[in-house]
């Protein structure tokens, strides 16, 4: 059973920053890759940041030169830097992990940004 666990969220002025870390536990057998989504009030979840297992990033447009994603492999956790936040930003952000057969989740952390 393989669990994601998110934390880092929080409150923020715009232009602030923030980080959230992701911990990947359990019975992994591969990660091809590790990334973050996020799911605004009323909108439906959206891709935000993905790292693969060889090192290749992907952003989305919304967020590309103001989010980066890194990840520690010993300790099977990745990052998400959150730099320039904008109140657009705010959302739940969910943890991905995309393994050898499925996809794993976690359960959100809360971003709020202020104007």
């Amino acid at each position: 059973q393989v669990q994601l666990v998110e934390s880092g969220g929080g409150l923020v002025q715009a232009g602030g920053s923030l980080r959230l870390s992701c911990a990947a536990s359990g019975i992994i057998s591969s990660i091809n890759a590790m990334g973050w989504y996020r799911q605004a009030p009323g909108k439906q979840r959206e891709f935000i940041a993905r790292l693969t297992s060889g090192g290749s990033t992907n952003y989305a447009d919304s967020v590309k030169g103001r989010f980066t994603i890194a990840r520690d492999n010993a300790k099977n956790t990745v990052y998400l830097q959150m730099n320039s936040l904008k109140p657009e930003d705010t959302a739940v952000y969910y943890c991905n992990l995309v393994g050898r057969s499925r996809d794993y989740w976690g359960q959100g952390t809360q971003v709020t940004v202020s104007s």
